[in-house]
């Protein structure tokens, strides 16, 4: 019986009960995401007679895989080499190989004429995907960890050579030059709700920008702020990749392309959607751009100011294209472009709001009084506009929406009033023209009290925004004196000056001993807000309103914590949400995000261009 057991085929076999998960981990293992062989690549292995130990010796492995290519079908054949290289190459360390996979890859999913194209329900066409993105960018992979490095040349293969030119045009991003590639594989994103990221074919990256000198303008490239990053796919294109693979010598060419610019390409006769990395690239932007300070204790640099270098407030991530519709971001106290970057990111998920909007930020001395900052806005708005379209021929430039969050939805509502010289008039009865004042605080003056709307903004969104004051702000007066609250220095400049012409006084003026901050102003009563928020909305603007109460429901006695809802509340409004347990901080809210995906997509359709 011994004997008879020893000579024995038969093995032990049958199926169990397990746990499924690990069910799941051994079906789906594969190169990429486990450092193991796919069973799909195990099956090629198998039905060729490759040892069961294929992974002691892999080159020989790879050289068994491409003995008989070119005789017949060789879909199979070509996934296990992908794998099979990657795998190596991941061991070994060998850039060599990870090209190699790329190309296997590419080959595998991009089918010539009278090829068997690859099912969309096979699960290799995912992962042919993953080992094309990620054998591109180790293959060429820098010394930086995660830097992507391209270079023309011919390259060695294991099997051949790879002869690789590059299209020098996908370098370039409107006026500016795209430099330093890192793989979105490679990045960790924290700090937003959701990471989204376009599920397509390429190597997805993260580039820097640098503005090109003699395209950029000294406005353009301010606007752009250092430490900006672009999402951007890289793809190599192999000219008849079976026919190369199988006589080991590859041409390729290698397509950088910016995601504002495209969002798919037409390859093997089919429209094919981009890999592309949107929430690492926005979060790395708006985690290291360098704005300046606007928090309460800091001033803009006095020097800087004088002479012209200290930038508009205005910025842009992304260059103008013509039809899209400028969404421009205005935060409140003490905060900056960041507090954005959830809604930004929720509203660049959806395909329709990212092909048809862009996004402006402006940034502002929060201390600084609000007619002023206001007047800032108008100012940069209106020069981007005029340098953006001259000619006037954008209407989607021209059906521009502004959202401002607490104190930014006051310089909102001062973009789209016509005030006439009712703030003034609160100062003193003393015609303006006749003012002894120097021509540069002359100018602040009038362009911070005598306001025309835009005629270009054509929607505001107010969130949070305290039309009638703050009950905080008065608390935050006395806490926080006026030698600690910074106002900028052109500001604080022609203070002293106005107030020893000895004006006569308007009703605004007695309750005046010094130029006012942003807090007197939205202290609850204060004359210039109550005067703002009796002012009507310019024609032809349509305004909404969002904000949060800390009660479980809606409370018309309610506030978030920094606002009262009836300060909030703005009559004119076309539409109104109140978000139930949601502090001061709205614009990071999801049902708020929502709400602005539905305004936007509304304005689309009644701008007639959606």
């Amino acid at each position: 019986m011994l004997v008879f057991a020893a000579l024995g085929c038969a093995s032990d076999v049958g199926v169990e009960l397990a746990d499924p998960r690990e069910v799941a981990n051994e079906l789906n293992a594969n190169a990429v995401t486990t450092g193991e062989l796919s069973m799909e690549s195990r099956w090629e292995l198998n039905r060729l007679g490759i040892s069961p130990d294929f992974e002691q010796d892999l080159p020989h492995t790879l050289e068994e895989l491409r003995r008989g290519m070119g005789s017949g079908s060789d879909l199979d054949r070509l996934y296990a080499l992908s794998e099979v290289s990657y795998l190596h190459a991941e061991r070994a360390r060998d850039r060599s190989y990870f090209l190699a996979a790329a190309i296997y890859a590419y080959a595998f999913l991009l089918r010539g004429p009278g090829e068997t194209p690859v099912g969309a329900a096979d699960p290799r066409s995912r992962r042919a995907g993953n080992l094309y993105e990620r054998g591109l960018t180790r293959g060429f992979a820098g010394e930086t960890p995660g830097s992507v490095v391209f270079a023309e040349g011919v390259t060695p293969l294991p099997f051949g050579t790879l002869e690789l030119s590059i299209d020098p045009t996908g370098f370039s991003w409107g006026a500016f030059r795209l430099t330093s590639f890192v793989s979105g594989a490679d990045l960790r994103v924290s700090g937003v709700r959701n990471r989204y990221r376009a599920r397509g074919f390429g190597a997805p990256l993260v580039a820097s920008v640098a503005p090109i000198p003699e395209r950029a303008s000294p406005a353009e490239a301010r606007r752009v702020p250092e430490g900006v990053k672009v999402p951007v796919t890289a793809l190599m294109r192999i000219e008849s990749p079976r026919q190369a693979v199988v006589a080991g010598k590859v041409r390729a060419r290698l397509f950088l392309i910016a995601a504002d610019e495209r969002q798919s390409i037409m390859a093997a006769g089919q429209r094919i959607p981009l890999e592309i990395e949107w929430t690492a690239a926005l979060t790395d932007t708006l985690s290291s751009a360098s704005f300046p300070p606007s928090d309460l204790f800091a001033a803009p640099d006095a020097a800087a100011e004088q002479s012209g270098e200290y930038p508009d407030g205005l910025y842009m991530f992304e260059p103008h294209r013509p039809g899209r519709i400028p969404v421009v971001l205005i935060h409140g106290t003490a905060a900056s472009p960041k507090v954005w970057l959830d809604l930004v990111n929720e509203l660049m998920s959806d395909s329709r709001i990212r092909q048809r909007f862009e996004f402006w930020y402006f940034r502002y001395y929060t201390t600084s009084p609000i007619a002023y900052s206001g007047a800032l806005l108008r100012h940069a708005l209106r020069g981007a506009v005029e340098q953006l379209d001259p000619a006037g021929n954008d209407a989607a430039l021209r059906q521009m929406v502004l959202i401002g969050h607490s104190q930014g939805g006051l310089l909102a509502h001062l973009a789209v009033i016509h005030s006439g010289s009712a703030f003034w008039d609160d100062l003193t009865s003393q015609p303006f023209e006749t003012l002894d004042l120097d021509a540069r605080s002359k100018w602040v003056l009038h362009e911070s009290l005598f306001i025309e709307p835009l005629p270009f903004v054509r929607r505001v969104i107010f969130m949070s925004t305290p039309h009638h004051g703050s009950f905080l702000a008065s608390f935050t007066i006395e806490a926080l004196t006026p030698w600690i609250i910074r106002l900028p220095a052109r500001v604080a400049a022609f203070g002293p000056e106005l107030f020893e012409l000895n004006l006569p006084a308007g009703r605004a003026k007695r309750a005046m001993n010094r130029i006012p901050s942003s807090m007197d102003n939205m202290t609850p009563g204060n004359p210039f807000l109550e005067r703002l928020a009796g002012m009507p909305l310019a024609p032809g603007v349509t305004a909404h309103s969002i904000m949060g109460v800390r009660a479980d429901t809606p409370d018309p006695e309610g506030n978030d914590g920094l606002v009262e809802y009836e300060s909030a509340h703005f009559p004119s409004a076309e539409s109104e949400l109140v978000i139930p347990r949601c502090p001061h901080d709205s614009e990071e809210h999801p049902l708020a995000i929502r709400e602005i995906r539905r305004i936007l997509r509304e304005h689309l359709q009644q701008a007639g261009l959606g």
